[in-house]
């Protein structure tokens, strides 16, 4: 399946949970804010990059371009129909959830799109080397928390702390599911923390728990592993509250947009040359 391919599956609301779907390409996650609000969500991304490492953003007002426009090669994307499922705010509270933007899109001079990288696009890595993520091999959404590692502040955004994503591996894996990750920096990179104890530094109270997506089934041995999530602008969001004016649109977690980057550009990313 290509990227396209699978953006049409969801602007046809016939996935949800977006982990494993288009193989070797790179996954986005989402915030959309008024244009007035883009500078200081922007701030936040370059002081906050292992929880916000920003691909891509949309000019104001068209939900069908982003830059760098490598991120999205086809002229068949609209940034309000090609995530499977979206969230709405309203004054740092989420008010709903819609297969699509149309309806609540109104002011189509304001709003500015920016694509989050995310964890998912380091999943085929895994899997290659042996090390399929417990959540793919049951069909479940990955099991996401809050923790209480601060994020930077910038403009209004102030107060928020990360998201983390987390899947089960064994204490003599977890080095090689480092090496595996850490070079993915664009989206996310290697663990934040991993074990019990790791769990408890970052106010973790009960994994099997999750705050976002759904529990993880445990085999015998296994300890939790935690990386940063790009559910974290989606906290900001909320710790800002009524300063925002106006709607803001956001992903369903593990509800993805498949972008046309490859694993490979990621380097090229990296270097600048994207």
């Amino acid at each position: 399946m290509t990227a396209h391919e699978a953006r049409l599956l969801s602007r046809q609301n016939c996935i949800t949970n977006t982990s494993g779907l288009a193989p070797g390409y790179l996954q986005a996650n989402l915030l959309i804010l008024p244009s007035k609000y883009a500078r200081h969500f922007h701030d936040l991304c370059l002081r906050n990059p292992v929880s916000c490492p920003l691909l891509g953003i949309t000019p104001p007002g068209d939900p069908h371009s982003v830059r760098p426009s490598s991120c999205i090669q086809t002229q068949d994307f609209d940034i309000r129909s090609d995530f499977p499922m979206y969230r709405v705010y309203s004054k740092g509270k989420c008010i709903g959830r819609q297969r699509d933007l149309y309806s609540v899109w109104t002011d189509t001079d304001d709003y500015v799109g920016f694509l989050i990288g995310c964890s998912f696009s380091f999943e085929d890595a895994l899997a290659e080397a042996g090390l399929q993520p417990r959540h793919q091999k049951t069909g479940t959404v990955v099991a996401m928390y809050r923790s209480n590692i601060p994020l930077l502040p910038a403009g209004v955004f102030t107060g928020a702390r990360c998201i983390v994503s987390m899947r089960p591996y064994k204490p003599e894996d977890v080095e090689r599911v480092r090496d595996v990750t850490r070079p993915y920096l664009s989206t996310h990179g290697e663990p934040v923390a991993w074990g019990w104890d790791g769990a408890k530094k970052l106010g973790i109270e009960n994994v099997h728990r999750p705050d976002f997506g759904e529990p993880q089934v445990f085999e015998e041995g296994e300890i939790p592993v935690f990386w940063a999530c790009g559910v974290t602008p989606q906290m900001a969001v909320e710790s800002a509250g009524e300063k925002i004016d106006g709607l803001v649109f956001a992903h369903e977690p593990g509800n993805m947009l498949v972008t046309d980057w490859t694993t490979d550009d990621l380097w090229r990313l990296r270097e600048g040359t994207i």
